[in-house]
């Protein structure tokens, strides 16, 4: 796909026609915005005829998926990892800070001198809304996105305590309700089976009735998640399950509060915004027979779950934008301190700069003041431990998210 803007740098629909492309740039009437993903604008008016677009984001605490369809078509698929480092560097930054006040001279401690506002979040939580809201900001830049679709949790905490709730997520067929609560018992067994815990090594997981579906129902505390080699052999008679649950969902509302986040601010900048659970999204991708992976879990979230998919996805990677801290925690012989921040450039290049290096587009991870450079791939693939900076070409300057397209979908657990 190659993604065209107006002359007002608004979106147009996306173009397959590669030659009429090349046509327009060739000819000036058209300038290169964007490498990757490949976006032209033009420079002369023209109608900006566009189709429904319909956007779905499977949100995440380490990964979202993207996906931008038609009915007919996938016009933008990608999977994007997030940060993990927030919590160790606010962490260190704190042992610093505490240590640097402690050589100085005693001040009076101080305990309200801070508010917080009511939609405050912890700094991780505030840093991953953040980076979902950026997502769907380049997708709307890029595409005339008329629909946004969340998955805002897993299962839906409210229907396992109400089953009596009614609304247009719950008329999706008799039996998507124990699919809400089936969700939640995988999520609260952490996908593990609880009586092997993975030793026999089964990917299919079932959830199983202590007690028979009549006299226990479908309740949580009434169901267990085992792989489906030890739910036959239980069944066979060949071993009794001693185990106790409990029916808290304490940890369920800690790890919606992101999505729910990203839901209520994104409602906010962008039009028609609607949200859906992780259960039907399960649900609509077993009984279409696709396969598991953060871009397909959000092609379903979009509503246009066997749209015709791209050949290809972008693999995209958040990065820190700064390296902030000075010096190293631990001192040198002597009492010195090393220096923790590198050159702004280093032979011309800055860390996490796209390169072109024998035909293989990667990404600068090391640097080293002798020109001597270790180049990788955005998914960690080692092209070369330490290149001579004049072999390689820069592409484009590193931004906060990396970006590189990919031949295939990845799949996860």
């Amino acid at each position: 796909m190659v993604y065209i803007l107006d002359i007002n740098n608004k979106p147009l629909m996306p173009s397959e026609r590669h030659g009429h492309v090349r046509k327009l740039l060739r000819e000036g009437r058209a300038c290169v915005v964007c490498r990757t993903p490949f976006t032209i604008r033009l420079n002369y008016v023209t109608t900006s005829y566009v189709q429904e677009v319909s956007l779905g984001i499977n949100a995440g605490t380490k990964h979202i998926g993207v996906s931008a369809t038609t009915s007919q078509k996938e016009l933008f698929a990608s999977e994007v990892v997030l940060r993990s480092d927030i919590t160790d560097l606010l962490s260190t930054r704190r042992e610093q800070r505490r240590t640097r006040r402690n050589r100085l001279r005693y001040r009076k401690p101080r305990f309200n001198n801070r508010k917080r506002p009511e939609d405050w979040h912890a700094p991780s939580v505030q840093n991953r809304v953040d980076a979902h809201l950026k997502v769907i900001s380049k997708v709307h830049k890029l595409l005339p996105v008329s629909k946004t679709t969340i998955e805002v949790a897993q299962f839906d905490t409210q229907k396992i305590k109400d089953p009596s709730v009614s609304g247009e997520e719950y008329q999706q067929g008799e039996q998507m309700g124990f699919w809400n609560v089936r969700e939640y018992i995988l999520a609260r067994d952490g996908h593990k089976c609880q009586h092997c815990h993975g030793k026999s090594k089964d990917p299919i997981l079932n959830v199983h009735h202590l007690e028979s579906r009549k006299t226990g129902g479908n309740a949580p505390n009434n169901l267990i998640t085992l792989c489906e080699t030890c739910h036959k052999d239980y069944h066979k008679g060949k071993f009794e399950l001693k185990i106790k649950r409990g029916t808290s969902l304490r940890d369920a509302a800690v790890m919606n509060i992101m999505r729910w986040a990203v839901y209520n601010q994104a409602r906010e900048e962008f039009p028609d915004v609607h949200f859906t659970y992780g259960y039907i999204t399960k649900n609509t991708r077993i009984r279409k027979g696709l396969e598991k992976s953060h871009a397909v879990d959000a092609r379903c979230i979009s509503g246009n779950p066997m749209s015709e998919p791209l050949g290809n996805y972008f693999l995209q990677k958040q990065i820190r934008r700064h390296n902030r801290q000075i010096h190293k925690a631990n001192l040198l012989k002597g009492g010195r301190k090393k220096l923790n921040q590198a050159p702004y450039l280093v032979k011309g290049f800055r860390l996490f700069d796209k390169v072109l290096y024998n035909g293989i587009e990667c990404f600068v991870f090391g640097r080293r003041a002798s020109g001597s450079f270790d180049i990788r791939k955005l998914d960690g693939t080692k092209i070369h431990p330490g290149i001579n900076y004049k072999k390689l070409k820069l592409l484009e300057t590193r931004k906060t998210i990396l970006t590189s397209k990919e031949s295939r979908i990845s799949s996860h657990a």
